[in-house]
């Protein structure tokens, strides 16, 4: 079986600004709908175990441990207002779903890809995010990454050529280089070329001859743990959990804001096979 991962953060965020550059306003759930969308094709095209996770709130654990990684502020507040209507309307199509409050939807579909990875009858874990901190999660060609905007299939040979090092570096990687998108900063004066250097030299930083990084090592293992994504977070038990087995009962009372009679029918078809 194929296994299929989705960053529902993710792909809420591209649609929402993908809709906002266009022409049309499809209503104050547009993004919603879109995920929607694009989540039924999936299934119309085959797929039979998926799952998605979302980010609940913005703010983790990681907020503890670095006063400037990410939070929520700044976000557009009508894109903010679907991240929950996100994960009800997944619930209610029979999408597995992990919102995450603790942790980072990063986080669970790292612990989803360790987790589906492991059972011998799973002959592919794909994870649709383009997000670099996923590419940890790469394992040769039975854990790849999905670019869904330019197709393009990332397995760990197409890691090490992206960023020069193996996907179990990508943590040692981005604590040096830095990520602006979460929040910190990296390491002064090394870009991706010497970061790639230094880790093919020496291995993780703990690994690193003092003199390397001298007093900037404490950072680089802060930032390090900071991208480091969490395997142990609960998100099923059995692979087949993730099984889509048609809507859920309730999935009649969604609002046709949310959801609309032809994608209503579509789900509907579906589930009746």
């Amino acid at each position: 079986m194929l296994v299929h991962l989705i960053d529902g953060t993710y792909e809420l965020f591209r649609l929402f600004y993908g809709l906002k550059r266009g022409t049309e306003n499809e209503g104050p759930y547009a993004a919603v709908a879109g995920v929607l969308r694009t989540v039924v094709t999936m299934i119309e095209d085959g797929a039979t175990h998926v799952g998605v996770a979302t980010d609940h709130v913005i703010e983790s654990f990681r907020n503890d441990l670095y006063a400037g990684y990410k939070t929520g502020d700044g976000i557009d507040p009508a894109l903010f207002s679907q991240f929950h209507t996100l994960e009800d309307a997944l619930q209610a199509i029979g999408v597995l779903t992990w919102p995450m409050v603790e942790f980072e939807a990063d986080d669970a579909l790292a612990a989803a890809a360790f987790r589906a990875a492991a059972d011998p009858h799973v002959e592919r874990v794909c994870i649709w995010t383009p997000d670099k901190d996923l590419a940890q999660c790469v394992v040769g060609d039975r854990v790849v990454q999905v670019d869904r905007r330019s197709k393009a299939i990332r397995n760990a040979d197409a890691v090490r050529e992206k960023f020069g090092v193996v996907p179990e570096r990508i943590p040692d990687y981005l604590a040096l280089v830095g990520d602006s998108a979460d929040g910190y900063p990296g390491i002064a004066g090394i870009g991706a070329k010497t970061a790639a250097r230094l880790i093919n030299a020496h291995g993780a930083i703990e690994d690193f001859p003092a003199d390397v990084l001298g007093a900037q090592k404490a950072d680089a293992l802060l930032f390090k743990r900071l991208a480091t994504l969490r395997t142990d977070v609960p998100v099923f038990d059995d692979v087949d959990a993730l099984r889509w087995r048609g809507p859920a009962p309730y999935f009649a009372s969604v609002p046709a804001s949310i959801i609309d009679e032809r994608l209503a029918a579509r789900i509907m078809t579906l589930g009746s096979r």
